[in-house]
């Protein structure tokens, strides 16, 4: 037996440029079963030499703008004509939120299906009807909806032309922990599915178990009461001291319960820019009208310049200093920001506490970059118009 020890060793030392060598010895007898995991390198070897290749892999893939004309739109087997802005399905993996576009064709109806994350919508153009478990919410351009965690839901388009809309998802987040899972319900009335995972609801008692069991129902039963569609219509847009003006499309401030995931749209005035700012977490900046440039850089003063235009995806990594521009002197620019706020970057800030991961200039510069707020002449607030 010691000469199998000896062996395996010696052929788990000289393993090259393999981290781990997983070596399974099966003894008889007065032995044990045993399991043996040889390394080649120290724990500390491979640990780095993982973290520097994951690195490697995010920089190769990392895209500051992702151009609408470089999204392929391929038809998929729920009845949608998809294509990815940002997801491993696309081939360009992220860590937090995903994005996609999908088209419906006229008297289309997609199949039913839920997941164990949740998503956004951002209704970018033509009409359409979006059903989330028993409600069914009519949609037009500039909509915002909520498709909660394993909520069952399909879309269809019963008008004459075809609907767009994009979609956000805390997906790869899930698949971080394996938690991302997918279940199929194919053209099912979503009243013969089965329902929402069941869960305890109340214990009684003050002891550790039965307190968790309270928290957790009542934080199930809060999410599951959360707001589901934010009309157009009911937008306000009011002006930021960022020097746009703003509203919320989907937001806990607004009466959603998301895992984080939140929209906002800001509109920058003609010729106008939003002052410089950088945060934790990434951000996704979907550009619904207009065109203009951002510069995202290390510093306030060294970075790069980057161009945009409708249906662009602008992408702004953690910590980094950025500011929009609207390049047209005769009209605004719309463009929607998406990021998982109340989890992940809120858990980034706790975490790094003291340090600050949100800054802003003060507020005698941030005057300068957006100059004076009271000459910008808003017009009238209308839908976004596709294409």
């Amino acid at each position: 037996m010691p000469g199998r020890y000896a062996l395996l060793a010696r052929l788990a030392s000289h393993a090259d440029n393999v981290p781990q060598v997983l070596i399974h010895l099966r003894f008889f007898g007065n032995d044990t079963l045993t399991n043996v995991t040889r390394t080649a390198m120290s724990h500390y070897e491979v640990q780095k030499k993982r973290r520097a290749k994951f690195i490697e892999d995010w920089r190769s893939n990392y895209r500051s703008v992702i151009h609408l004309r470089d999204v392929e739109m391929r038809k998929t087997p729920r009845g949608l004509t998809t294509g990815v802005y940002l997801g491993k399905d696309g081939d360009r993996p992220v860590r937090t939120v995903d994005a996609a576009a999908h088209e419906i064709e006229p008297g289309a109806v997609t199949t039913v299906h839920r997941h164990s994350w949740d998503a956004v919508m951002l209704c970018v153009g033509g009409n359409g009807w979006t059903e989330v478990d028993h409600a069914r919410v009519n949609w037009g351009p500039g909509d915002a909806i909520h498709l909660p965690v394993w909520s069952w839901h399909r879309h269809g388009n019963e008008g004459e032309s075809r609907a767009r809309f994009m979609s956000f998802s805390s997906e790869p987040f899930m698949d971080i922990p394996g938690f991302a899972m997918i279940e199929e319900g194919g053209h099912s009335s979503i009243s013969q599915l089965a329902g929402y995972p069941s869960y305890a609801a109340s214990s009684p008692g003050n002891d550790v178990y039965a307190r968790r069991i309270r928290r957790l129902a009542a934080g199930l039963d809060e999410n599951r009461r959360g707001r589901i569609h934010t009309s157009w219509d009911e937008l306000e847009f009011l002006q930021s001291p960022r020097g746009t003006r703003t509203t919320f499309l989907l937001d806990r401030a607004v009466g959603y319960r998301t895992s984080g995931l939140t929209i906002a749209m800001f509109e920058i005035g003609p010729g106008r820019a939003q002052s410089m700012h950088r945060h934790s977490g990434e951000a996704w900046l979907y550009v619904v009208e207009g065109h203009g440039h951002s510069f995202i850089g290390d510093t306030p003063s060294e970075g790069e310049n980057y161009e945009w235009a409708k249906g662009d995806l602008i992408v702004v990594d953690h910590y980094s200093w950025h500011q929009h521009f609207n390049d047209d002197k005769k009209t605004t620019a719309k463009v929607v920001r998406v990021h998982i706020l109340d989890t992940l970057l809120n858990t980034m800030n706790a975490l790094c506490y003291p340090l600050n991961l949100l800054e802003e200039p003060p507020d005698d510069i941030r005057s300068k970059q957006t100059g004076d707020l009271g000459t910008i002449e808003w017009p009238q607030v209308q839908r976004p118009v596709w294409p």
